[in-house]
């Protein structure tokens, strides 16, 4: 819904087709040629990686929006109040993005390790394909806990409950770039600079995102 108010307000009436996966699968689409206009990544490593492959163009990377991580359960789920009560055997079953490739499980692994909960956790972690499918397990009641933005929390707030805000080794910044490959550079360029306005900051700061 966030995406949908940005380009009612940004775009006009220039039509946009999106693709909301992992940000290390987009960018692994964008690699193979897939045609985009512009990438936003949930962390700033995949964007790197993005800008050392010669996928964006110089000079229009930005970052757009803050986040934050948190625990969530399902709605009537009342037994976890924080990461130390993952460890109990009521807990069987933890959803998160697989930290190869999803930039919310990298997050959520750095914490666990540097806690020194890695070791012990690992092997309850379901791992998903992007950060929105370890919202979905737990959704569906699924696992009994997972790790999501703040933005994933708000967009479920009916159907999940938020346990811990879990405070991250590196802050969560969401950087934006048009692509190098796009066809309609001048319209992309445009909503990237749309993306830096109040305008724009307060529509997402509506759907549980940060200023940078």
């Amino acid at each position: 819904q966030a995406i949908d108010d940005l380009i009612q307000g940004g775009l006009g009436g220039t039509p946009f087709a999106g693709n909301f996966g992992g940000s290390g699968t987009l960018l692994q689409q964008i690699a193979q040629g897939a045609p985009s206009d512009v990438f936003v990544s949930a962390d700033q490593e995949t964007m790197d990686k993005a800008e050392k492959g010669g996928f964006l163009i110089p000079g229009s990377r930005m970052d757009l929006v803050g986040s934050s991580l948190v625990l969530i359960t399902p709605l009537k789920t009342a037994l976890i109040s924080g990461i130390a009560d993952l460890k109990s055997a009521r807990v069987q079953r933890i959803g998160m993005g697989n930290p190869n490739s999803v930039p919310a499980g990298r997050y959520a692994k750095a914490v666990l390790e540097k806690q020194g909960l890695w070791e012990t956790l690992a092997p309850k972690c379901v791992m998903g394909i992007s950060v929105k499918q370890a919202l979905e397990y737990v959704m569906r009641g699924e696992v009994e806990a997972g790790f999501v933005f703040a933005s994933d929390a708000v967009a479920a707030k009916d159907r999940v409950r938020v346990a811990a805000e879990i405070p991250t080794v590196t802050p969560i910044v969401y950087p934006v770039a048009v692509v190098s490959g796009s066809r309609h550079q001048t319209e992309a360029l445009a909503f990237v600079r749309f993306l830096q306005s109040k305008e724009s900051q307060t529509i997402l700061a509506k759907y549980g995102f940060k200023s940078p």
